[in-house]
Formats: C-alpha cells, structure tokens, sequence
C-alpha cells in the first residue's frame, strides 16, 4: 500500500483529484469505480474545477458506483444518484447512459443484486476505484460481519452507519435500514484502489484496518492484499502511527 500523507482535507482532495485526473488523462475511456459520502466531495470539486478550465474531458469516461440505498428513488436528495448528479455528473461532459449505480427502486433483493451483477460483468474491472472509509471499517455498505460478501447484496445497515448517516436526513429515521452494495470480490478486481480519508476521528480505525489483522470484522482491512492501494490521507486521519 502507498500512503500519500496530505496538510488537510483540501490538500488530501486535490492529491485524489489528481490521480483520478492521471487516470482519465492516460485513458480516456477508462472505467471509474465512485464512491459517495462527504469524503469525496472536495475530490469531485476539484475534477469540475479542471474540467471547466478545459483541462479533462470525461465524455468516453464509463462510471459504476459502489452502492445505492434501498427504497430511495432517483429524485431523492438523499439517493446516491442524487449525490452523483448533483456533485459530479450534472456538471462535467459525462454520457449519462455510461453511469451505473445499483436500482435502489427494485424491492426484490435478489433481482437488484443481479441486474447490478449483470452490468459489472459487462462493464468489466474498473481501472480505478475510489473508497473512503466507515468508521467501522466499511467500504462501500460492506459491514462488518462474519465473511467477505463477493458480489453485488443487499445489506442491513449497522446502528453505527445509520447514526453517521443521519446528519444527511432530517431525522434519523429516516435513514434507510438496507442498501445494494458492491462485494468485496468485486471491489477488489479493480486494477487500481484509491482510498480517501480525513479527520482524527477516522484514526483509529485507519490504524486498524490497514497495520492489524484481516478479518471481515475490519471490512476494509481486505485491501491490504490488493496488489495497488494508494491511501491518501490528511494529517489528522494518519495520526495514530
């Protein structure tokens, strides 16, 4: 793993933006792995930034997303396409037919993990994929548990992701309890993993994830084995080693 140490969240955001900027540059038709959550927004800035002063062009760019809240509609501020339009897609030259979020409309679990499963296999292995981190050592809505889920499945979310969440809903119940998350299988067949984190009250588990045991309990401690894992992270967030 290649830990790229940042001042603070505008720094960690613009070192990300760059590799995802490289990434696209190098191959323009390169498959983006997203992620939402606060983490990454400063890194979206950052992209729209560039591309409004001409400097990358996503229109062969092809996108797929690690997870979708379960119930949500599309028109839902909260919704994870919501999130994509509104901090990224809606404002870059992106083919919005080439993004992919899992249906979070489909109440059949089974149907919506396979339809997802479906286009992943057409899609192919991301060239990057972005993460960030759960407190609890989540990555996509992978929680912890007693195995690594491989593919596309619909998850109940711990008490702890629901608390963290609900700063983004008017109360916390309305924070759904299920969401369609990539496995860990497949988060893993990117070619390249890019993981954003910040603030001292991520330390802890940074330190656990990625310098303690792998084990499901630690989803995230997973990527220790990946063959190409850049970690960028501010001051704060790597401050327990």
């Amino acid at each position: 793993m290649k830990i790229c140490r940042a001042k603070d969240y505008n720094d960690m955001s613009r070192k990300a933006a760059n590799i995802i900027s490289a990434q696209i540059i190098l191959k323009p038709n390169c498959v983006l792995g997203l992620a939402t959550g606060s983490t990454p927004i400063g890194t979206y800035k950052q992209l729209v930034e560039w591309y409004e002063k001409g400097d990358l062009d996503f229109s062969e760019v092809m996108t797929v997303n690690l997870d979708e809240y379960k119930g949500l509609t599309r028109e839902n501020p909260q919704s994870y396409y919501y999130f994509m339009n509104e901090h990224l897609f809606g404002k870059v030259n992106i083919d919005k037919h080439r993004t992919f979020l899992p249906d979070g409309t489909e109440p059949d679990s089974a149907t919506a993990c396979e339809n997802y499963n479906e286009i992943l296999r057409a899609v192919g292995e991301p060239d990057l994929q972005l993460l960030g981190l759960g407190h609890n050592g989540h990555i996509g809505f992978n929680e912890p548990g007693e195995i690594f889920s491989t593919e596309t499945h619909c998850i109940d979310l711990s008490e702890q992701t629901i608390k963290a969440n609900a700063r983004f809903f008017e109360t916390e119940a309305e924070v759904p309890r299920q969401a369609y998350t990539m496995g860990i299988k497949t988060i893993m067949s990117a070619r390249r993993i890019l993981l954003v984190v910040s603030g001292e009250d991520k330390a802890d588990i940074v330190k656990t994830a990625f310098f303690g045991p792998i084990t499901p309990q630690v989803p995230a401690s997973i990527l220790q084995l990946h063959r190409n894992v850049t970690l960028v992270a501010d001051e704060a967030a790597l401050s327990k080693f």
